[in-house]
């Protein structure tokens, strides 16, 4: 069975986009110092002026709220940057194949100072190369925190798809259960085609990606997160794990997967619930264990303890009941 977390990430290449756009149409023409006056006619000074101009941008609703412009380096500096940015890439991508993760971190640290800020595709693909790295070092909280910003950076290209929670019990679970296996059907789940969807296409052209780069990207940062989140074993790590593979598991998300990654993936986030299990319980243990212990030294003051409190689950309502047993804990 392939890794889906395998290394392939040298064969990606660095492309610029433009994300200036247009102003929205149909927005009003804004006043200008001269064509602002009173009502006598005379010309108003500069100062009122501008507070006029304020006032009408203020009070009119723009169709579609425009986007802030992002500056850009010149096409020759930008093309410079990128070269830089890409030969450390690449001699990165060495290091990692040689073992060196440590070098190969630093190495791709230097790509991304070099990579201009706008290019989220390109940045996000070194964040996931450095959480490979990580990933062989067993630094869990690195790998995590790289792999999260590569995948807030794609957000402006791409959002990700919300989780589908899973029912606790019952049939419902049993056949979304059946639904997520894929194992009588193993075709691609097609996302309809809306104006938004569209529209979204649109501006991934105009970056020289495709969408399934995006998601195949996308893909790799969230398997490596959540590896990492499992390995580091607390309650909250391995629900944020769930939650990634959750999202992996998604219909717009499952199109991006072959029919391996797919079994990969659920088999994985099989394997969370008996580990999330053991976490909860012993993160509550150990919860109780203090708060007990608080208790005890509060009563203690009045010849007491937390033995004298009993507390009995009623299973027809789920709820508590409290006895107090004076004698409890004495010999």
């Amino acid at each position: 069975m392939p890794d889906i977390n395998h290394f392939s990430d040298s064969e990606e290449s660095f492309h610029s986009f433009d994300d200036n756009e247009p102003s929205p149409p149909g927005s009003p023409p804004r006043p200008s110092p001269t064509q602002t006056s009173n009502q006598t006619g005379t010309q108003l000074p500069p100062t009122e002026s501008k507070r006029s101009r304020r006032r009408t941008t203020s009070s009119t609703k723009l169709p579609i709220a425009a986007k802030p412009k992002i500056e850009r380096f010149p096409p020759s500096e930008e093309a410079a940057l990128l070269s830089e940015s890409n030969t450390l890439k690449i001699s990165a991508n060495t290091l990692f194949a040689t073992a060196s993760y440590q070098n190969a971190i630093q190495t791709y640290d230097k790509a991304l100072a070099s990579c201009p800020n706008y290019l989220v595709y390109e940045l996000a693909v070194l964040r996931s190369n450095i959480a490979a790295c990580h990933l062989k070092l067993e630094e869990w909280q690195d790998c995590v925190d790289s792999a999260t910003k590569g995948l807030e950076g794609l957000e402006r290209l791409e959002p990700l798809p919300k989780a589908i929670k899973k029912p606790k019990s019952g049939t419902a679970a049993k056949s979304q259960q059946q639904t997520l296996s894929l194992e009588d059907n193993d075709q691609p789940v097609i996302e309809e085609v809306t104006d938004d969807l569209e529209a979204r296409i649109a501006q991934l052209q105009t970056t020289g990606h495709t969408l399934p780069q995006v998601r195949n990207l996308q893909i790799k940062l969230l398997t490596r997160r959540a590896k990492a989140q499992v390995q580091l074993a607390t309650w909250a790590s391995l629900q944020a794990a769930d939650e990634d593979y959750a999202i992996l598991l998604h219909p717009t998300m499952q199109a991006s997967l072959s029919p391996t990654d797919k079994r990969h993936v659920l088999d994985s986030a099989r394997a969370l619930t008996p580990l999330l299990k053991a976490a909860q319980e012993r993160e509550i243990g150990e919860m109780m264990g203090k708060l007990k212990g608080l208790g005890n030294s509060l009563l203690g003051n009045f010849g007491l303890s937390t033995d004298n409190f009993q507390f009995v689950k009623d299973e027809k309502t789920g709820g508590y009941s409290m006895n107090f047993d004076q004698n409890a804990g004495k010999k």
